[in-house]
């Protein structure tokens, strides 16, 4: 089931991806729309068809803690949900009246909330009943932290859709930005931490496997949405939230938007080398003459949704130099990530017609394509001893 729970990211993080793009047309935002809909559907068929089987199967809701293969990807849910939450601000704010407004608000704090308990709990979980070597390290360890990587980038798509400063007075929506900063930091630290592990297990072990290695690109979540919440925040939100009247400095405006830039320019810069290090990672499986065994397994999703926000990081920053070249280049880049959910969403329907995910023990491909690495990998060194 997490393979439909994780689809549901992907196509919040798209339908972010489109609204982001800097040449607006009406197309693009009914595109976007329609998305959002079909993505809130199928979220709501998820939680539907997830309560079945946890009651048809009891049991199965603690196993999907406890679980190596599922634990890590728990979050998905909360995530979902988070993705969920910004479209609604992105396509819904700027269309309604006030009292949806004072929705989103008491949804950004329960969603900060979840975030939390969401983000700890499953981490002092994994810590207390599972282990995972270092030589099996991937950046999927940094996944249950994602929930808090959405705050930053919530709190600013709500206050960027709000239309004035007295619509941000009346939600509090100063509150939000510094509540939205300060569980930013925590993901983005926890994140960083699990960072050095990586390049730690990178150093001593090579590469991961071909059937994990996809998901290096959850490494380029953490400063993606990090630049794309706070400068946002610096561009739009930071004259509606009124700053003067709070600081009582008349510069403060200039000041935060200046601090957001250059941070958001920093770690926009690391979100940019993850991503080549993690497309360089797969540079040799792209080989016609490679004999790899990788097939599609629920690590695939991580070609798209940690992408979202370096494409997403890439418009801020464009928007806030107001360089074209950035924009044109975060095109190129949305338009070449629209095609890779394409095609892993094609690749999911196979899976699932081929039964093999979403089936009775085939969760997702993952143990299948383990073990038929493992076989290739044990008759080459047997050929080679015979040779």
């Amino acid at each position: 089931m997490r393979s439909l729970t994780n689809s549901t990211v992907l196509i919040g993080g798209i339908a972010n991806v489109i609204n982001g793009i800097p040449y607006k047309s009406e197309w693009l935002r009914i595109i976007g729309v329609i998305l959002f809909l079909s993505n809130l559907a199928l979220f709501l068929m998820n939680c539907i068809f997830i309560t079945m089987k946890f009651r048809m199967r009891p049991g199965s809701f603690k196993e999907s803690f406890i679980s190596p293969s599922e634990s890590l990807f728990t979050p998905a849910f909360v995530v979902s949900l988070g993705t969920i939450l910004i479209n609604m601000c992105q396509y819904g704010i700027p269309y309604t009246g006030p009292w949806f407004q004072t929705v989103m608000q008491v949804c950004f704090w329960a969603y900060v909330s979840l975030s939390v308990i969401a983000s700890s709990g499953i981490y002092l979980i994994i810590w207390s009943t599972q282990s995972f070597p270092i030589h099996t390290m991937t950046p999927i360890w940094i996944f249950p932290a994602y929930p808090l990587l959405l705050a930053a980038p919530f709190a600013a798509n709500l206050i960027a859709a709000l239309p004035d400063a007295l619509a941000a007075t009346r939600i509090n929506a100063i509150a939000i930005a510094f509540g939205a900063v300060c569980m930013q930091g925590i993901g983005f630290m926890v994140s960083l931490m699990i960072y050095s592990a990586f390049i730690y297990r990178l150093m001593t072990q090579k590469l991961p496997r071909e059937t994990t290695r996809p998901g290096m690109f959850v490494s380029v979540g953490p400063s993606g949405f990090t630049v794309a919440g706070l400068v946002l925040l610096g561009n739009t939100g930071i004259s509606k939230i009124s700053p003067n009247e709070h600081f009582g400095n008349e510069n403060a405006e200039f000041i935060l938007k200046l601090i957001s830039l250059l941070v958001g320019i920093w770690l926009w810069g690391l979100c940019l080398w993850f991503f080549l290090v993690s497309v360089g990672a797969h540079w040799q499986i792209l080989k016609p003459s490679h004999n790899h065994l990788i097939h599609f397994d629920i690590t695939w999703f991580s070609f798209v949704f940690p992408n979202t926000a370096l494409v997403t990081a890439t418009f801020t920053v464009a928007n806030s130099l107001d360089s074209r070249a950035l924009r044109i280049f975060g095109t190129v880049l949305a338009v070449l990530l629209i095609m890779m959910w394409i095609f892993v969403f094609g690749m999911m329907i196979r899976a699932i017609h081929l039964k093999r995910i979403l089936w009775p023990e085939r969760v997702d491909g993952a143990e299948k394509t383990r073990r038929t690495w493992a076989r290739h990998v044990e008759e080459a060194k047997k050929h080679h001893g015979r040779a």
